[in-house]
């Protein structure tokens, strides 16, 4: 390309980079990784993907995958809508080989408080369910506050086990409420099923949130009809109210596990957003 507009690689790059506001190298890996996104919608095998965006191994195409969509690509739901990755260009893969630019694009920086604090939730709940496996039963299941409340409608949750079955159910109660569907009934809350179902929702949540952005839907309104009366909630509040619940509930076992894991020699961390961004060489 720098060839063809009789220029070196180097000016070429800058001279894009300044028009396009995203290096071509950058651009190019970003529109595969959605077209592989939409492909694995359809049914292609994780390998074909890989291989078609252009990675030289499975394993490589998987971690880049799952930085930017927050889940492995193994997890693509098979009715996937149009996945957009954040680019202030507004350029985007669209099916099944075509480029959409949107006119006036409103995406939010990769540093967005909003994004930054969804992505870290998914993130930090998968670190604890993860320390969580170190526990017996007893430790799992222990009451440790006993008739404690963190939202009243939802019953007590006194030990490890509860509080991340709703913190994880939380969100499938809330989905089910934005996409129209059966609010699900009390599931099994063992640890591995609730690894489970933390991966899956995951993949939900935050392609809700990213159409939510993309198209500007923080105001909408939703009217639950089945309340007596009915109730109507503003969307964007209820992400608020998702997000501040799961905060309490994170660092409720995380202060839990911290007494059982520290005497075992196992680093619990703070769960701080800023460490969280370093670890990932993001700041």
């Amino acid at each position: 390309m720098a060839a063809d507009a009789f220029v070196s690689p180097f000016h070429f790059t800058r001279q894009f980079s300044r028009g396009i506001g995203e290096p071509p190298v950058a651009l190019k890996r970003r529109v595969l990784l959605e077209r592989a996104a939409w492909e694995l919608s359809t049914g292609k095998s994780v390998t074909d993907v890989a291989f078609a965006a252009g990675y030289d191994s499975v394993e490589g195409f998987s971690r880049a995958f799952s930085a930017a969509f927050g889940h492995p690509p193994s997890l693509t739901p098979a009715d996937e809508r149009r996945r957009w990755l954040p680019a202030s260009n507004g350029i985007h893969f669209h099916p099944p080989m075509s480029l959409w630019v949107t006119s006036a694009p409103k995406e939010q920086a990769v540093l967005d408080p909003t994004t930054l604090l969804i992505h870290h939730d998914i993130d930090d709940t998968r670190e604890l369910l993860s320390m969580a496996a170190q526990l017996d039963q007893s430790q799992y299941r222990r009451v440790r506050f006993p008739g404690l409340l963190v939202e009243s409608f939802r019953g007590p949750e006194e030990s490890i086990a509860t509080v991340l079955a709703h913190l994880i159910e939380s969100k499938e109660v809330w989905l089910a409420a934005i996409d129209g569907e059966d609010i699900p009934t009390a599931a099994d809350d063992t640890l591995p099923e609730l690894v489970k179902r933390h991966e899956r929702v995951a993949v939900r949540w935050l392609d809700t949130i990213r159409d939510l952005t993309r198209r500007g839907g923080w105001d909408d309104t939703l009217i639950d009809a089945l309340c007596e009366p009915p109730q109507s909630f503003v969307i964007g509040s209820v992400i608020a109210h998702i997000l501040s619940y799961s905060t309490h509930r994170r660092y409720l076992v995380r202060h839990w596990l911290r007494t059982e894991l520290s005497i075992a020699g196992t680093e619990i961390g703070d769960g701080d957003p800023i460490e969280w961004l370093h670890q990932r060489g993001l700041t």
